[in-house]
Formats: structure tokens, sequence, C-alpha cells
């Protein structure tokens, strides 16, 4: 299988997370591709109309995007223990962990167009204070929740990652305030995973 990736990419490292956790590093080749919405990448748009990373692409040429649909195949083939509960209220407090994850990475995509990548004569500071808004109110959530305490979820793979992008792109700051949450981002830092696909690289839009 080829994962169609990006270094910077909060959503294609959830996925690669997700595969070394899983234990199935060794059947994936990882190929770098940029991408942006300013920035057409022929060779995604080919695998995927959205002309998004990441993309699997199975032997048999069949793609599968996004990085959540990715995460539920990559599950049917997941050699440790489940990091998709299948049932229960243990499912879904994974999968609403999940939610919150990708919506700080949206939120967090958004104000850096807000902030930094747009034009400054189009930028929007209303917009941005709203981005803001939602990220601060997603860590206070987080530092509240009991599902931090958890076996390993995807829950807990899609909020780290989150977080590791937000504070490699200087967004507004998870840590300060929020002792429960940062102890847990800083060990979930050690995790052999974690540290085998650092963030690298810059947006060319």
């Amino acid at each position: 299988m080829d994962l169609l990736y990006q270094t910077h990419s909060p959503y294609a490292r959830k996925v690669l997370v997700f595969v070394y956790e899983a234990g199935l590093a060794g059947e994936l080749r990882v190929i770098h591709h940029e991408t942006s919405p300013t920035n057409r990448n022929e060779q995604v748009f080919a695998v995927n109309p959205l002309g998004k990373v990441p993309v699997l692409v199975l032997a048999n040429g069949e793609t599968i995007f996004d990085s959540v649909v990715i995460c539920d195949y990559l599950e049917t083939l997941n050699r440790q223990v489940s990091l998709i509960p299948a049932t229960g209220s243990r499912r879904w407090a994974a999968l609403r962990m999940q939610a919150v994850a990708q919506g700080m990475c949206e939120a967090g995509i958004a104000l850096r167009w807000e902030t930094s990548r747009r034009p400054q004569h189009l930028r929007y500071p209303v917009l941005a204070d709203g981005m803001t808004t939602k990220l601060v109110e997603s860590y206070d959530y987080l530092e509240r929740s009991t599902a931090l305490d958890e076996p390993l979820h995807i829950g807990h793979i899609a909020v780290a990652t989150a977080l590791d992008w937000l504070a490699f792109r200087n967004l507004p700051d998870f840590e300060q305030g929020r002792p429960r949450l940062s102890k847990w981002f800083e060990e979930f830092l050690q995790r052999p995973s974690m540290r085998a696909t650092p963030y690298d690289g810059e947006t060319h839009d």
C-alpha cells in the first residue's frame, strides 16, 4: 500500500501514527506530496478529487480517503490491540475525541489563513477571533475529559497529533493553565509512534 502523505499535515500524521500503533508500518510506502488549495498537485488529484492528503492507495489501485476513513480501513488490518472500539460507550468516547481533534485542526488551519497565509488586506480578524475561541474551548474540554485516562484509542492519536501540530505552527497555547492535558500530551509525545513521525516543512501556497 502507498500512503500519500505530507510531513506538515496533522491529518496525514494521525494516519501514520495509527499505522505504527497498529503494527502496520512495514506494509506501507509513505510518499510525500505538497498540497494546498492554491497550489494544485496533479498526482494527488488523480487519486482524490478533493486534491488533499492523506490518501491510501491499495495494492489493487483502489483509493481510500480522508483520514477518518483511512483509519477505519486500517483498523480492519490492525495486528495490535483495537484502536477503534466496536461498540458501547467507549466507542462513542473515542469517536467524539477524534471529532474534537478534527475540529481543532480545521480551526487551526482557518486561523493560519487569517493570520499568515492569506494576503494581509484580505484577512478577516473577526473570523480569526472565532477560530481562536474554538481552539480555547476545545482545550478546556480536553482538560476536563475523562477520555484522556482510557486505554489507547483513535481519539488519543487524533488529539495528540492535532496538539503537536498546533504547537508546531505556533498557534494558541494549550498547555498554560491546563496541567492535566499538558501532562498527558508530554507523556504521549514519548511514544515510539510519535517520535518516528515528527512534523517538518512549510506550506507552499
